[in-house]
Parts: structure tokens; C-alpha cells; sequence
């Protein structure tokens, strides 16, 4: 009989693409469907989800899902269900109010429409034949957050999703002490905790902090104040809110993820706006810009999004002018700083009033608690073993040092398997049994997986070098050398390089009638793309894309 495996398909090593699948037997219960963000190494790319490669080839061999739960309603834990369920056989989908009303939402407009069903709090479900859950509230950046203990043959697992102890939430939900308390009792044999914040020594301020940080920015603001933020914060979106009506200043909702939550949250009575202070977005020419406090998506600096649109000019409805003031209310995630300070400093350039974290401080409270906070987790919980997640390698790494080793734990105890290493408990004994290599799946557009290196590799060349088509007409039948047109994107300015057009004409010329009229197509275009790339290298030391092109005259 084999143990308990413990399957992170996203989530280690980085912050997003959480997934995490707990495997006994023929049955597989899977944590979160999470989102990726690209690098500024993947052009084009617009997000990134979890390699369920695995899933499949264990359903191809007998095995079965039986159920997935949604930790909380952060894009990097659910936003990859719309691209991920179709490929998967229906099994039952828990979560909290919240969070299964934003993964509706997630699925409205895509080909799946899975039902999701709101668990009771602190009581146990059966999941499958080897699987008690139990889910019960901790405090994070977005309302009904909730961890789990997974109760299997192998002992009780906690799975500890992204948290801070907040003593002061904005909703006033505290975490739930008394059932973490009880599970510590009744033994745990290993928690999978956030380690996210674990370089930070000092406590993690409330989330309630933020309100005297947006009423300070707001004070003296002659213009429209824009706030960007995640759309699914829920909490600093009614802070924000609640110090507009002071001001008495309208609410706006301007981006496609913020008007969709906004709208679930009202909905499920998590956000409280007063009648009459929502503006349509298309009626804001109707106010004065000193009578608007906009909430827009696109808190990253992402490509294409609303803010972006508008920093830019692109916006249909939104024009940021130099008397508006932008507040940025989140941090860079890591690894997407260059986007997001790029965004602050474009406005900049265009002598815009902008605010984020490094100029008042508590514009942004992180929904990850710090070392301070991770140790009290291990001394309520009290797990024999500790397993640090939902951060990058280096503070898996310092979880060993600044918190696990503080609270007593041996090496032993700590468990920190590579991504992609199968964790299994047998007998009460973790060891990693087995290794999967996992790609994370690239979307472009409507294309999902069907960017890999190769594409990446393109893009990047030509980002760098650009492209040089080479038109080779085909006249009667026969390649007409004499012809040869040249197109170049990127390279070389046409008419102030003459010599390098000159150049690939004949070096091209020279190939065709070498190889002569018998020549297939396809050796006469390879065979000037390697000379070329060879020749072009040395004279200018430059690399463009070569491609080749015969047409029909």
C-alpha cells in the first residue's frame, strides 16, 4: 500500500500558479488553480498556468479526481480554472462565498461552467473515500480566506495558504484560533504554511492601517484621485470607498476583474458602497474631476490593462491629466518590478501626481505575515513536520533559518523538496519518491501551451536584432535572382543602409544560382538563412531573424 504523496504542481519556488495536489491510493484531491505572471523574457505572453501533465497521465492509469479546493479568491489560486477544468473530468469544486463567487465569475465567459459549492464553516466534509477536510477563516488581503485541515489515513495535514494574523480586519472576521488551537491538540503530522514574508522580522500591520494612508493622499488632490489596486481586495477597495464618501467624492470602477468583483462582493454583502455614490464609468463627464475617485485595474503595470490604456492615452473614457493624482495601492509582485516602476515613471515623465508604498508607507499592508507571525503558526498548530510554500526559493530557504529552526525543528523536520519532487508520507515518515517535470504552460491570446521555448527564443530575436524577409520571385516557373526584393523590420533604416540591402541581394542571388535550377524550395531559403545569419554576423555583429520568402509573379 503506498502513503500519502504530497504533489505541488505550482506554488514552489514562486509566489503564483499555486497548486498543490494531495494523492492517497486512486484519488487525488487538488488545492487552487492559480495564474502565473510572465517575465519580461516572454514577449507576448500574457499569462502563465500550471502543468497538469501529471493529473492526466494518473487518470490515463486508473486513477481519479475527486474534488478541488479554493483556498481564497487571489488570481495566482483560482484564475487558471477556466483554462485547466476543461482538460479534467468534473469532480466536485469547495470554497468559501467569496472565493466561489469570484471563480464563477472566472468561468462565465470560458467553455466550462463547473458549479461550485460553499462549504459549512468548521465542520468536516468527506472528500472521496480517503478525505475529511475541514475549513475554517484566517485573515489575508481578501475577505474568507480560509485554511484547511485534510484529515487522510496517513494523519492530518494542514494546509496553510497565505495569511497575516490580523487582530483588526476591516470586516472584523478574525482568524480562528480556537480551531487551529484544537487541531494542535489533537496532532498534526505536517503544515504546509506561507513563507512569503519571512525576510521580514517585524509584525505585519492590520490591513485597517491603510485608511489614514488614502485619506492622507486624498486630502489635497484638485484633480481626479485614481486609485490601482488588486482587483480582488476587496477590503482596501471599501476603505477606499469609505474615505471618498468623506471627501465627498463619486466612486468609479474602471477594468473588467475590478467591476466584476465589485459587483460579487456587493452581491454576497462583502462590500458596502452607498446608494447613489457608484458613477458609470461612461457618465464621468458629468462631474467635475475634483468630484471623482476612480478604482482601476492594472496595479502591475500589466500590458493592456485599463490603467496601462490610460497612461498611455488608449483609454475610451479615462484621460489622466497633470491635476489627477495616481495612487498606487500594492507592491511589485516579485519578479514584475520592471512593468509596475515602469508604469510610475511613465506618469512621472508626464508630470502626473503619483503615489505608491515608497512615498506613504502604509498606502499597501501585505497580506503575508512575517517571521514573527509564521512562528506563532508552528507553536499553535505543533506539527511534526513543516513543509514552507507560496514563497520563491530563497525564503523557503530562510523559513529553515528564521522560523523552523527557532522553534526547535531538526533538519530533518523541515521539509523542502525541489519543484517537482513527490513528497510521500508512509508510516508517519516523509521521503520524496519520485521527481515530474513540469512546464509551466504559456497563454497567448486565445493559444494555450502553444508558446514554448522555440516561439520565446523568435520573439526575443526579434525584439533585439528585428527581421529581414528576403522576396524571392518566382516567374514562369523558375526564381528570378534578379529580383530578389528586400523587407526589413527592425534592422536597418532601408534608405540610410544601402550597402547591407545591396548585400543580401546578391549573397542571396549567389545561393540561387549555385544550387541551380533543380534546387527544392526549402534548401534553396535554408541555405540562404544560414549564410546570411553566418555572413551578417561578421560584418555588422548583429543577429536579425532571416526568413526567406518565394512568391508566385
Amino acid at each position: 500500500m503506498s502513503g500519502l504523496r504530497i504533489i505541488p504542481i505550482g506554488g514552489m519556488g514562486n509566489v503564483t500558479q499555486n497548486m498543490y495536489v494531495y494523492q492517497y491510493e486512486d484519488e487525488m484531491l487538488i488545492f487552487d488553480c492559480g495564474i502565473g505572471f510572465p517575465t519580461q523574457y516572454m514577449p507576448g505572453v500574457d499569462i502563465m498556468i500550471p502543468d497538469v501533465t501529471y493529473l492526466l497521465e494518473e487518470i490515463e492509469h486508473g486513477k481519479k479526481i475527486v474534488g478541488m479546493v479554493l483556498t481564497h479568491g487571489h488570481d495566482d489560486h483560482i484564475a487558471a480554472l477556466p483554462y485547466i477544468l476543461p482538460e479534467l473530468p468534473e469532480f466536485p469544486i469547495y470554497a468559501s462565498p467569496l472565493t466561489a463567487g469570484f471563480a464563477r465569475q472566472r468561468m462565465k465567459d470560458s467553455p466550462v461552467q463547473r458549479e461550485v459549492t460553499v462549504f459549512k464553516e468548521n465542520e468536516s466534509f468527506e472528500i472521496g473515500s480517503y478525505f475529511k477536510v475541514e475549513g475554517f477563516p484566517m485573515t489575508h488581503s481578501v475577505p474568507d480566506t480560509r485554511h484547511f485541515a485534510v484529515h487522510t489515513p496517513e494523519g492530518t495535514i494542514y494546509h496553510g495558504t497565505d495569511f497575516k494574523i490580523d487582530l483588526q480586519p476591516v470586516d472584523h472576521v478574525l482568524p480562528d484560533f480556537d480551531t487551529i488551537s484544537r487541531l494542535g491538540k489533537q496532532g498534526v503530522l505536517c503544515m504546509l504554511m506561507d513563507c512569503l514574508r519571512v525576510e521580514r522580522q517585524d509584525w505585519s500591520k492590520s490591513e485597517s492601517a491603510v485608511y489614514s494612508a488614502i485619506e492622507e493622499s486624498m486630502i489635497d488632490v484638485k484633480g481626479k484621485y485614481i486609485m490601482t489596486l488588486m482587483s480582488s481586495h476587496i477590503h482596501r477597495i471599501q476603505q477606499t470607498v469609505n474615505v471618498a464618501a468623506k471627501f465627498d467624492r463619486k466612486v468609479v470602477f474602471i477594468g473588467r476583474s475590478v467591476e466584476q468583483n465589485v459587483e460579487v462582493a456587493m452581491d454576497l454583502k462583502k462590500l458596502f458602497i452607498p446608494a447613489g455614490m457608484i458613477v458609470n464609468k461612461r457618465d464621468m463627464q458629468d462631474y467635475r474631476d475634483e468630484e471623482l475617485c476612480i478604482i482601476i485595474a492594472g496595479s502591475q503595470g500589466q500590458e493592456g490593462s485599463s490603467l496601462m490604456r490610460a497612461v498611455y492615452g488608449d483609454h475610451p473614457v479615462l484621460q489622466i491629466k497633470p491635476k489627477d493624482c495616481v495612487v498606487f495601492s500594492s507592491d511589485a509582485i516579485p519578479g514584475n518590478e520592471i512593468p509596475y516602476f515602469g508604469a510610475i515613471d511613465e506618469l512621472s515623465r508626464n508630470g502626473v501626481k503619483v503615489l505608491y508604498p515608497e512615498i506613504i508607507k502604509d498606502l499597501h499592508q501585505s497580506g503575508h505575515g512575517g517571521a514573527m507571525e509564521q512562528q506563532m503558526m508552528l507553536a499553535l498548530v505543533k506539527p511534526q513536520y513543516v513543509f514552507p510554500m507560496g514563497g520563491q526559493d530563497r525564503h523557503r530557504e530562510k523559513f529553515h533559518e528564521l522560523v523552523a529552526e527557532k522553534m526547535g525543528y531538526k533538519d530533518h523536520e523541515i521539509l523542502i523538496p525541489g519543484m517537482g519532487d513527490i513528497l510521500e508520507f508512509k508510516d508517519g515518515v516523509p521521503k520524496v519518491v519520485d521527481h515530474i517535470n513540469l512546464q509551466p504552460r504559456l497563454v497567448d491570446g486565445l493559444g494555450v501551451g502553444d508558446v514554448g521555448r522555440s516561439v520565446l527564443s523568435d520573439r526575443q530575436a526579434l525584439g533585439r536584432e528585428g527581421m529581414v524577409v528576403i522576396v524571392i520571385p518566382r516567374v514562369h516557373g523558375q526564381l528570378d535572382s534578379k529580383n530578389i526584393n528586400i523587407i526589413s523590420r527592425g534592422f536597418v533604416f532601408m534608405k540610410e543602409a544601402q550597402e547591407v540591402v545591396e548585400f543580401l541581394k546578391q549573397t542571396s542571388k549567389d545561393v540561387i544560382e549555385e544550387l541551380g535550377v533543380d534546387a527544392k524550395d526549402e534548401d534553396i531559403k535554408r541555405t540562404i538563412e544560414r549564410r546570411l545569419a553566418r555572413k551578417l554576423y561578421k560584418i555588422i555583429r548583429r543577429a536579425p531573424m532571416i526568413l526567406p520568402v518565394i512568391v508566385e509573379s
